[in-house]
């Protein structure tokens, strides 16, 4: 098997001719994680990695190998985060002017087909982070929730088939 020297496996597709837009928030988090895997992560295994090759035979050594393989990840990393950084185009929630719509960066409350409340914030694809609610603005919840009003109710695309979900409540903002 060859090397990797394809950087999509360092995150999230971006779909064809979609724009990559972030929040705020999102590219401040990109940004750090940048910065810190540029000044911190990369710098210490860097001081691992020579280290190791300075201990002899590089071909059973495990803290060399390993280094090296960290390196490539971190570097793979470092290019995906740059790439987006570079086409990223933020959008704030916050300047939202038509509020009674669901667009990028809303919080939106909807009940779901078994009558139980759910509340996700709407953020770019290169931020999502499901276990905070926060999804992708093209995965299918999305998609159905984008433009609806509090009341209506919208059908979700799902591997079982159309679900029905009713929209509660659209809020704006950077969370606190």
């Amino acid at each position: 098997m060859s090397e990797e020297t394809d950087d999509d496996d360092a995150g999230p597709a971006l779909p064809s001719g979609v724009k990559n837009y972030i929040t705020p928030a999102g590219l401040q988090r990109l940004q750090d994680e940048l910065l810190h895997l540029r000044r911190v992560e990369r710098p210490k295994v860097v001081e691992v990695v020579s280290w190791a090759a300075g201990n002899g035979d590089r071909s059973e050594n495990g803290d060399y190998i390993y280094g090296k393989k960290r390196l490539r990840e971190i570097d793979r990393r470092m290019r995906f985060l740059m790439k987006r950084l570079e086409i990223a185009e933020v959008v704030d929630p916050a300047q939202q002017r038509n509020r009674d719509q669901v667009f990028f960066g809303a919080t939106v409350t909807y009940l779901d087909p078994r009558n139980e409340e759910r509340t996700i914030r709407i953020v770019g694809v290169d931020e999502t982070r499901p276990d905070r609610g926060e999804v992708s603005w093209v995965s299918p919840i999305a998609r159905a929730l984008l433009k609806a009003r509090e009341g209506d109710v919208v059908d979700v695309r799902t591997p079982a088939g159309p679900e029905p979900v009713e929209v509660l409540r659209i809020a704006y903002g950077e969370p606190g």
